[in-house]
């Protein structure tokens, strides 16, 4: 398979990835949501990352039903995100996230998603 030149962009009904690294070992991204936009509620059977707020704000929910936790995520904050940890984030403010992770790009179960993706 032949991988796309770096960087590039996927568009997102939430705001748009930036993948400005990827390897068999990791991938770099900026994830840049808009304001009032969420990511899936989501968990990664393989895929471990690691989080780190670039600039703006954002609900981070970590778990699922009444054990869900929501952090208030800051420019500056970071947090690890280990495979089967379920998580959304969602934009206070347009925000961009760096995200480091294992290349598994496509193991992603959905537990729900407000744009009807399964």
């Amino acid at each position: 398979m032949t991988k796309p030149e770096l960087p590039y962009r996927v568009d997102k009904p939430w705001g748009y990835e930036l993948i400005w690294a990827r390897t068999d070992r990791y991938v770099g991204k900026i994830l840049h949501v808009d304001a009032g936009q969420a990511l899936s509620c989501q968990y990664h059977t393989i895929k471990d990352e690691t989080l780190h707020v670039l600039r703006g704000e954002m609900i981070l929910r970590l778990g699922r039903g009444e054990d869900t936790e929501e952090i208030r995520f800051r420019a500056g904050d970071s947090m690890h995100i280990p495979a089967g940890l379920v998580h959304q984030m969602e934009a206070v403010t347009d925000t961009d996230v760096l995200e480091a992770s294992t290349p598994e790009l496509d193991d992603l179960v959905r537990v729900s998603d407000r744009y009807g993706r399964s």
